[in-house]
């Protein structure tokens, strides 16, 4: 049996997206055994065509479902309450459109309300229009979103906190809560780009990776690696992303992870290889099958 952890995306997004459908899936996925269920933030879709993932991607239509997105945190306070043992992941909340204390009392809040089974992830944003929309200038990225990450992390530690930063200052005051383990939840950076890679590595993160092929995907763990031994900072949780789903049948041309449970359990195989921690299924499908069309997987 394999042994990454086995997840899939709740439906917080479009049409499927209704509180009702979302605390299903979460009690399908504890129930079946699946290891985490996972949630992302996206403000807004632009009415006009957007380079998808940022400059470079494939300028396009956003897709339908950017209308209608849940927020992460609130969904995941929500399923919390409806679930004992099934972790309760992030990928991305966008670190940048929020206050770095706001968000991390938020991300402490929800650690502690689910008893520490939290995996937080965050990024930097992509979308020009949700910067706008948030008053925050794209040139934030890179330090600035490093600085936040920092941020928070002092907002985490012991009290008194204090933050003295290019972009942020804390003055000297307590805050609480403070998340379930000592200096915060489990943390995950999402990237794709080498220097965002070497960027979770420096701040002894895991990584949240979405998967497009083989190659691309064990040279980014390989780059995540080596700048963890170089920072002499140790190798955090390694999340992969599918976009994609497991089918009824097998699929020609298919893409890593995708296609039929008999040739996916052959792919779970080399995350294996790669000692990759959790892989998560973002488009599963709709939420009658999503949990269903996984579960043949932890058997195999």
């Amino acid at each position: 049996m394999s042994g990454v952890r086995l997840g899939v995306s709740l439906p917080t997004t479009g049409e499927d997206a209704t509180p009702e459908a979302i605390v299903q899936v979460a009690k399908d996925a504890e129930h079946a055994g699946l290891g985490s269920v996972w949630t992302y933030e996206r403000l807004l879709r632009p009415t006009v065509p957007i380079a998808l993932g940022g400059e470079g991607g494939p300028v396009m239509d956003a897709p339908e479902g950017f209308a209608n997105v849940y927020d992460p945190l609130e969904v995941l306070g929500h399923v919390a309450a409806r679930t004992d043992r099934i972790m309760l992941g992030t990928s991305v909340v966008d670190a940048l459109f929020h206050s770095p204390v706001v968000l991390a009392r938020r991300i402490a809040t929800l650690d502690r309300l689910s008893g520490g089974r939290l995996l937080a992830g965050v990024g930097q944003g992509w979308m020009p229009q949700e910067f706008e929309a948030a008053g925050v200038s794209m040139k934030r990225r890179g330090a600035g979103f490093e600085e936040h990450v920092r941020a928070m992390r002092a907002v985490w530690g012991p009290n008194p906190v204090s933050f003295e930063g290019r972009f942020y200052r804390i003055p000297e005051c307590e805050i609480g809560p403070k998340p379930v383990r000592a200096g915060g939840p489990a943390l995950l950076v999402g990237g794709f780009a080498p220097a965002a890679i070497e960027r979770a590595a420096r701040l002894g993160a895991g990584v949240s990776l979405v998967i497009f092929d083989w190659d691309a995907l064990s040279g980014m763990i390989e780059t995540y690696r080596r700048a963890a031994r170089a920072a002499g900072q140790p190798a955090g949780p390694v999340v992969v992303q599918v976009n994609g789903a497991v089918t009824a049948k097998p699929v020609d041309g298919r893409a890593p992870l995708t296609g039929s449970a008999d040739q996916v359990a052959g792919d779970l195989d080399r995350l294996d290889e790669l000692n990759v921690d959790h892989v998560f299924w973002a488009f599963p499908g709709g939420p009658a099958e999503s949990v269903r069309s996984i579960a043949p997987l932890l058997t195999r």
